[in-house]
């Protein structure tokens, strides 16, 4: 891997989303060059980038893709017609960049937090929601986003205060609701990690005192038990169904009745944790080292 050039994408700022975290990027730009690898940072829709100089695309943090969402799509299919080879491939994140793929995962049997999806220019109808997800609080979010971005917790006797701000929403993006768990705030959220398929490490997101909001950036906090072997078992095999062969991929999910539900599949460009074991960087690493041998033949 030492002779390919390799260009880690990401964005003009990561503004916020660096707030309370260490600078993952770095770390694994650090690490590469480290190998004697031909690593750099590369941003998405810079124009006057020459992708086809890179024998890797590593998609790592271009954590404004969703506010450039049609940009994106073309950035995509530009890389795409040059034949570069991308981590995670185009597929694979034109697939999850819209959270419609809920569906397919539950077409297959995973279990995932109830929804209910809000077409675009349609009206946002609490009411009926609440009583087709049968709670009394709701989160309600866009399909495509992230970072909670236009995230919101709506509960039955404060629905007021947010339907008004739902519909300006509707009006130019489709959008989707589910049961709030309480289990995000009083046990956390789960994170598993793989690297081509095959587990790493895990984390435990807790939110804030006072908050649902579990990311780093707005103020909650990372532990690292072992995790029961049950949920991982349920991770494992979501990824063996869908992201066997991917560079990264990370499971989101809270424990309900012993059982993993699964709230998000990150195969764009999620948070890695790589800080957070001692092995992960090595096993990044080797992933993307044998993905690379494995498709060398068509690098563009």
């Amino acid at each position: 891997m030492q002779n390919l050039q390799i260009a880690l994408v990401t964005c003009f700022s990561l503004g916020g989303y660096t707030a309370n975290a260490d600078s993952e990027d770095e770390r694994l730009f650090n690490y590469l060059k480290e190998k004697g690898v031909n690593v750099s940072f590369q941003v998405w829709d810079d124009a006057t980038v020459d992708w086809a100089s890179f024998d890797a695309l590593v998609i790592k943090s271009p954590w404004d893709y969703f506010d450039k969402i049609d940009a994106f799509y073309e950035w995509l299919d530009k890389v795409e017609n040059l034949g570069c080879q991308v981590f995670n491939s185009i597929d694979t994140i034109r697939w999850n960049t819209d959270k419609k793929y809920f569906k397919d995962l539950a077409a297959q049997g995973v279990a995932v937090v109830p929804t209910v999806w809000l077409e675009q220019e349609s009206q946002f109808t609490p009411a009926a929601i609440f009583e087709a997800l049968q709670t009394d609080h709701l989160i309600v979010k866009p399909r495509i986003s992230g970072g909670a971005k236009n995230t919101f917790a709506v509960h039955k006797s404060d629905v007021t205060k947010y339907t008004d701000k739902v519909n300006e929403l509707l009006k130019s993006e489709p959008l989707m609701a589910q049961p709030f768990l309480e289990e995000v705030k009083t046990q956390g959220e789960w994170s598993f990690l793989f690297f081509n398929g095959t587990y790493s490490h895990a984390v435990l997101k807790t939110a804030k005192p006072g908050d649902f909001r579990v990311q780093h950036f707005f103020g909650g906090t990372i532990h690292t038990p072992e995790p029961p072997a049950g949920l991982l078992k349920s991770a494992q095999q979501t990824v063996d169904k869908f992201a066997s062969n991917c560079l990264y991929a990370r499971v989101d999910g809270v424990e309900l009745h012993g059982e993993l539900v699964l709230m998000e599949l990150e195969l764009i460009e999620p948070f890695l944790f790589l800080s957070t074991n001692e092995h992960a960087l090595a096993r990044y690493i080797d992933a993307l080292t044998s993905l690379l041998q494995v498709r060398e033949p068509s690098l563009c």
